[in-house]
């Protein structure tokens, strides 16, 4: 299917859970916290690479109310934790309109390695905490239409 950069899609946003996001990562949350004790600190470790690549936390101030391509890491997990706003993340397995499921970022999540996403803003911006390999790759799909929040 052929299709310019005038055409505009959008997909339906869903609520993240843990359940629903699994296909693309996971959500970042301490599980069974309501059964320990509120004394205590709790630490757990979420995500562990198994050879030590080091890693970087970036912070991004989005402004971007659609796009036109999504993008994939093959090689690194990200995080994608929100701050202020309201944010839409794009994930799908393979780079293709209708493989796409759109999510609100309404809490902290990390996408598997190689899950191509996208993100946009529904306020007038939104700030972002990331995390990743200190190196990253960037491979990126262009999509032949632009991309953004459903109008309904």
């Amino acid at each position: 299917m052929t299709t310019t950069n005038s055409e505009s899609i959008s997909i339906k946003a869903k609520k993240i859970t843990a359940d629903n996001f699994r296909p693309y990562g996971r959500v970042i949350f301490y599980p069974g916290k309501a059964k320990k004790s509120k004394k205590v600190n709790l630490f757990r470790i979420v995500v562990k690479e198994p050879v030590y690549r080091g890693w970087r936390i970036a912070y991004l101030i989005l402004r971007d109310k659609m796009i036109k391509r999504l993008e994939q890491h093959p090689h690194s997990f990200e995080s994608f934790e929100p701050v202020t706003g309201q944010t839409l993340l794009y994930v799908a397995r393979k780079p293709r309109k209708n493989h796409i499921k759109c999510f609100y970022l309404d809490r902290p999540i990390i996408l598997k390695k190689g899950i191509w996403h996208g993100v946009v803003t529904l306020s007038k911006e939104s700030e972002i905490k990331l995390t990743e390999n200190a190196s990253v790759r960037c491979v990126y799909a262009p999509l032949g239409c632009l991309l953004g929040p459903s109008k309904r």
